[in-house]
């Protein structure tokens, strides 16, 4: 790690400016900005509720055959959430993590130090992955697709550094239409919030001013970051050109996304703490049974496209990639 570049914790106005035009310094930018509070802002963890979250995930797309795999590689690792929890739950023996964000790299070594799990990172480009060819049992990736300019590039890239009958599975991607609604209600959310607790009354209710401002700024490069939505079959459609075998796309979450969204936005525009654990427990509960009526009769009557997240999976053809 010690040729990579250094975290930058704080982009200011004219780097969010020069973001705007440049996907891939808004990426480095954005989530180095948010990698020391992040596991927070999406109530992130390393304990069992988050373990059978990434596991039930991974196991909702790809089943558990092949557990435990040799050696795993997470692109777009963040703070580490998904392979670390995968690790835990006995997908993978051993990790490699990547992102652009120094910031994030620097977390997710850290997390997974502290976890005692054997993982290496570096700062990598997902579209210039620096493994060798046939390397990895296993690629995984949440919430990173959407963040990739050239995501056909990625996935030839994936399948090229997995080993023959390797597998991916990216997980955590919005759909155009769930991406639609989740935005609105993420939009309605932030300024009610913000608006009410103007008044009197709900003042201790109030970020500061300058929490505001800076929330702002980094919703502004968030909106520049989150380059793609998909459609599911179009993404089946792109891991297929890719090269990949058994490609398949299930999706997940609408009940439970509708519900969420307005959750988070309230719990970013709040102090932190102010909530407490009850409202934490009621939010993490409530979604818990959305997503098993989304899961359940849900699932089985509404067409995949209007549910919000969207999970890919398929295998290194066992020649290589074709």
């Amino acid at each position: 790690m010690s040729s990579d570049p250094a975290p930058n914790p704080h982009a200011t106005a004219a780097e969010v400016e020069a973001a705007r035009r440049d996907p891939k310094l808004a990426n480095v930018l954005y989530h180095d900005w948010e990698a020391g509070s992040y596991d927070e802002k999406w109530s992130i963890s390393y304990d069992e509720r988050c373990i059978d979250y990434a596991t039930g995930r991974f196991q909702l797309v790809a089943g558990s055959l092949g557990w435990p795999y040799g050696r795993a590689l997470e692109l777009g690792c963040g703070t580490g959430f998904f392979l670390l929890n995968l690790m835990q739950g006995g997908v993978a023996k051993r990790g490699s993590v990547t992102d652009l964000s120094p910031g994030m790299v620097q977390v997710a070594l850290r997390n997974a130090t502290n976890l005692g799990l054997d993982v290496d990172g570096r700062v990598a480009d997902a579209e210039r992955i620096p493994y060798d060819d046939n390397t990895f049992d296993l690629v995984v990736g949440h919430a990173v697709l959407h963040h990739i300019p050239d995501v056909p590039a990625a996935l030839r890239e994936v399948l090229r550094v997995l080993k023959p009958g390797g597998r991916f599975v990216f997980a955590g991607e919005p759909t155009k239409i769930g991406d639609r609604y989740a935005r609105r209600l993420g939009r309605i959310t932030w300024a009610a919030t913000t608006q009410l607790t103007r008044l009197r009354p709900l003042r201790s209710w109030r970020r500061s001013q300058e929490e505001l401002d800076e929330s702002s700024r980094a919703a502004a490069l968030e909106a520049v970051v989150d380059i793609h939505t998909f459609d599911p079959d179009e993404l089946e459609a792109t891991a297929r050109a890719a090269g990949a075998d058994s490609a398949r796309v299930v999706t997940e979450e609408l009940s439970a996304a509708l519900f969420g969204w307005p959750v988070r936005t309230f719990e970013a525009a709040v102090p932190p703490g102010k909530l407490g654990m009850r409202w934490a427990m009621f939010a993490w509960r409530t979604w818990e049974r959305l997503s098993a009526l989304d899961a359940g009769p849900l699932g089985r009557r509404v067409p995949r496209r209007f549910f919000y997240n969207a999970l890919v999976t398929g295998t290194k053809p066992s020649g290589g990639p074709r």
